[in-house]
């Protein structure tokens, strides 16, 4: 456990780091820093991107009052590896074990890595985690005691406090995990947890389909069922720990209040990962059929609806002039991903890519372009809209650059300070970006050009979604001045494809840097 490990961590750092209280003294005046992670949400699903169908009020004012990108970009386009680059800077192609992980996953992160919440931690800030996790707890996979403190958690990666669910909402164990241990615990109804097997005598969605009161599915996700709604993976016991879909949102947005109320006097850093849009798609009924797109647009408006949440308390407690809100997704959309919520038959319209090819999973665009939105009154006077080409994998550089830490010797291998860039101070792009599909396929993407490295894998996703994957057997090429990557243009700029293709070796060596 890192609470063991850090103490020779500590000592070993102490030369380039000074100690918490005074880096606490030195930074009093620093902003409040907000990450707030959608899970799923595309480039085109939000009101200020120009969607249609939807109404965003309160992202739209972080929109009106900020620096909102049109070219931001995740390092993945599904969500374990996503996070993994964001929280830690280091691509998580270079890591084995980083696909999207089970609900049961050993932790991904090791305690010895230096993390995003290391990094404010160091700066004196209090540091919380809310939401969707899906890094993985404890130290080992399908080793995990439920029913005790976990061996490894998010204390153990520079969290001081946190409230989350173990991987998505759609995955088994399906309740709240604080601070290492299962929320509201229910000693009656001991926790098992199987990504290999059924318990005897539980029920399935695919053998007890009368019991999917609430969802049933589309493909897949037909195990043990919770709340009427059938997951991935098995589980037995929880009792009183059982999440209610239809809460999950009231529940880490309360939790979010109640930390930023206890650190008000600062500074605080908190991740708040939402799983709104992420199936199974089931809003509180308080948000129903507030648009024409059933229970995926409805999700959008409860998502809304939390970051709301969040600006009212800043709001009320005379923080919102020096927090600062940085809003984005862990990669595309996706429609049909396992449930039978009629996201598809009521798009009416909408696109949830924009004018973007692909999506979630896919190695072309809409799988990594993702809204980007920059809030800090104190220091952003002038909004504005920035075409920037930026990435995730920056932001660990970006705010130790801000709060004057220095980054220990090989931690955050992949990540550039571009700070000046995030608040709008210049229009810097990134010279380039690296992108990662869901079969591993690898794109390096710059301002005017993408290149997708050639790749085994069906030209569909296969096991349902209906989305292009992007791969090709053959190197692809496109002009990025034309939208949506429909003419592959690598026969005619050959030259264009080599110096693309010795990027990406060169950053896979790590032979590379960026001036």
């Amino acid at each position: 456990m890192k609470k063991k490990q850090c103490g020779l961590l500590s000592l070993a750092l102490s030369s380039c780091l000074i100690t918490q209280a005074e880096n606490k003294e030195k930074n009093s005046g620093s902003p409040n820093v907000i990450f707030i992670y959608a899970d799923d949400l595309g480039y085109g699903d939000l009101e200020c991107y120009d969607a249609k169908n939807i109404h965003t009020p309160n992202v739209n004012r972080l929109a009106a009052n900020g620096i909102r990108f049109t070219n931001g970009h995740a390092t993945a386009s599904t969500s374990t590896p996503s996070r993994y680059s964001l929280l830690t800077g280091e691509y998580a192609w270079r890591k084995p074990g980083t696909d999207v992980a089970a609900g049961n996953a050993g932790m991904i992160i090791s305690p010895a890595q230096f993390t995003m919440a290391d990094l404010f931690k160091s700066a004196g800030y209090a540091t919380g985690a809310f939401g969707k996790w899906h890094l993985g707890l404890g130290d080992q996979t399908a080793c995990q005691d439920w029913n005790a403190p976990l061996s490894a958690a998010l204390g153990d990666l520079g969290f001081d406090y946190s409230y989350i669910m173990a991987a998505t909402a759609d995955r088994v164990p399906c309740v709240f995990i604080e601070n290492g241990q299962v929320a509201n615990y229910d000693p009656s109804a001991p926790i098992e947890v199987s990504y290999v097997k059924n318990f005897p005598g539980e029920p399935t969605g695919k053998d007890n389909p009368e019991l999917l009161y609430n969802l049933k599915p589309s493909h897949g996700h037909d195990q043990s069922i919770v709340n009427g709604i059938s997951r991935i993976g098995y589980m037995k016991g929880g009792g009183k720990a059982l999440w209610k879909d239809e809460n999950i949102a009231d529940s880490i947005t309360v939790h979010a209040i109640d930390f930023i109320k206890k650190h008000k006097d600062g500074p605080f850093f908190m991740y708040f990962a939402t799983n709104d849009i992420h199936v199974p798609r089931f809003p509180h009924e308080r948000f129903r059929n507030k648009n024409k797109m059933g229970l995926r647009g409805d999700a959008i408006v409860q998502f809304d609806w939390s970051v709301g949440q969040l600006l009212k308390t800043l709001d009320e407690l005379g923080l919102t002039q020096n927090t600062l809100i940085l809003l984005s997704s862990d990669n595309g959309p996706v429609v049909d991903d396992g449930y039978a919520d009629q996201a598809e038959e009521l798009l009416n319209g909408h696109t949830p890519t924009g004018k973007l090819r692909g999506g979630k999973y896919s190695a072309f665009e809409g799988g990594t372009r993702i809204p980007v939105i920059v809030h800090w009154p104190e220091v952003i006077h002038k909004p504005a809209v920035s075409d920037a080409l930026i990435s995730q994998i920056d932001w660990l550089a970006s705010f130790a650059s801000l709060l004057n830490v220095r980054i220990p010797k090989g931690s955050a291998p992949d990540s550039y300070n571009h700070l000046a860039t995030l608040l709008g101070q210049d229009h810097t792009d990134r010279p380039w970006v690296i992108e990662q599909a869901a079969n591993h396929t690898l794109s390096v993407r710059t301002k005017n050009w993408k290149y997708i490295e050639g790749s085994e894998g069906a030209p569909m996703i296969t096991w349902g979604p209906k989305i292009e994957t992007g791969y090709l057997d053959t190197p692809q090429l496109y002009d990025m001045k034309q939208t949506g990557e429909q003419e592959n243009v690598a026969a005619k700029y050959p030259q264009k494809v080599f110096e693309l293709e010795q990027i990406l070796r060169k950053v896979r060596n790590k032979t590379i840097k960026l001036k």
